[in-house]
C-alpha cells in the first residue's frame, strides 16, 4: 500500500512589475486527502505564510522572493514543490507592461555600449518581465553564444576577438522579445581611449568650462571654482561631457 505523494503541477517563476497581481499554483495527488502549506524566503529568512493552505497562492508583487509549497497526507508524509522565484521590478518605464499584457516578454533593461581593455572583465546586462519568467540567450554578430543564457553576460578575461555587436533574446511560452543591439569594443588601453574620444566628439555634447581667478589687471572674482563645479554638475545632468580648467 503506497502512501507516496506526487506533485502533478509545479509552480512557475514569474518576473513582474511591482503591484502586479497573480497566482502561484501547485497540484498534487496521493492515496489520502492532501493538505497544502506555502512558504516564502527573502534573502536568508524562510518563513511559513499564515493562512496560505490552499493549492493556489494569490500574490500582489511587492519584493523579489522565493516560494515553495509543502504537501502533506494523513500519514504524515510530506513533499515540497520546486522553489520558484517571483522577481519584482520596482522601477518600470511608463507604459510597461502593455495594458492588455498576457505575460509575453517585455524588455525593461537594455544592455549598454562597452569599452573594455583586453584582459579585463566584460559584463553586459539586460532584464525582461514575463509570466512565466523569461529565459535568456545572448548573441554576438548574429551568432548564438552557447554558454551565455543568463540576464548578465559575463566574460572574465575579454579578448579582442570578443569585440562585436551583442544583443539578447528573452523568451517564454507566450513569445520572444529582443533587446537593443549594442557594440562592444575591446583592445589596448591607448587605442580604446582614442576610439572613445572620437566617439564622444562625433556623437556627444562637450562643454569646456574655464574658471579664472588670477587676473593681472582685474580684481579677483568671488568664487570661480565653486561656479565651475556647479555648472559642471548641471551640464552633466543635461548630457554634456564636461572639461573643466582652472586659472
Amino acid at each position: 500500500f503506497s502512501t507516496a505523494i506526487c506533485i502533478t503541477e509545479q509552480p512557475v517563476s514569474v518576473s513582474v512589475p511591482v503591484g502586479y497581481s497573480f497566482t502561484l499554483r501547485c497540484r498534487a495527488e496521493g492515496r489520502t486527502s492532501l493538505q497544502y502549506q506555502w512558504f516564502c524566503q527573502h534573502q536568508s529568512d524562510c518563513r511559513l505564510i499564515p493562512g496560505a493552505t490552499s493549492q493556489d497562492l494569490p500574490i500582489i508583487a511587492e519584493q523579489t522572493q522565493l516560494y515553495t509549497c509543502r504537501v502533506n497526507d494523513l500519514y504524515r508524509n510530506a513533499v515540497f514543490s520546486d522553489w520558484v522565484k517571483v522577481e519584482v521590478h520596482q522601477c518600470v518605464a511608463r507604459g510597461l507592461p502593455p495594458r492588455l499584457w498576457r505575460g509575453e516578454p517585455v524588455i525593461v533593461l537594455n544592455p549598454s555600449e562597452q569599452w573594455v581593455q583586453a584582459g579585463q572583465a566584460l559584463q553586459l546586462q539586460c532584464a525582461a518581465m514575463g509570466v512565466p519568467a523569461p529565459s535568456y540567450q545572448w548573441f554576438r554578430n548574429g551568432n548564438l553564444l552557447e554558454q551565455q543564457k543568463r540576464k548578465k553576460l559575463w566574460i572574465t578575461h575579454a579578448k579582442v576577438s570578443d569585440s562585436g555587436t551583442y544583443l539578447c533574446c528573452a523568451s517564454n511560452s507566450h513569445g520572444e522579445h529582443w533587446t537593443n543591439a549594442v557594440d562592444v569594443h575591446i583592445g589596448e588601453t591607448l587605442r580604446l581611449q582614442l576610439c572613445h574620444l572620437a566617439f564622444v566628439l562625433a556623437t556627444g555634447k562637450i562643454a569646456l568650462l574655464v574658471g579664472n581667478n588670477r587676473y593681472q589687471h582685474h580684481p579677483n572674482l568671488v568664487a570661480p571654482v565653486r561656479d565651475v563645479f556647479e555648472l559642471s554638475r548641471l551640464l552633466e545632468q543635461l548630457g554634456f561631457q564636461v572639461v573643466s580648467l582652472l586659472d
